[in-house]
């Protein structure tokens, strides 16, 4: 869902200023999915990577993919 869809209500102070945001649920649901994958990614971000060859290879080998 791309930020312009979000359809947010905001509330706002006597001066105006906005003060909280009012989102339908699944829309709330989704950033907050969304904020879990990426706490994730940062947690995981120095660990080392495998290769998509050898990822195959053990997918072939480990019965999870057939050629």
């Amino acid at each position: 869902m791309e930020i312009r869809e979000l359809q947010a209500q905001y509330v706002t102070d006597e001066n105006g200023k906005k003060t909280a945001v009012i989102l339908p649920i699944e829309a709330f649901e989704e950033l907050l999915e969304d904020l879990e994958d990426l706490a994730v990614l940062a947690e995981r971000r120095d660990e080392p990577t495998i290769p998509h060859e050898e990822v195959i290879e053990r997918l072939r080998r480990d019965g999870f993919l057939q050629d």
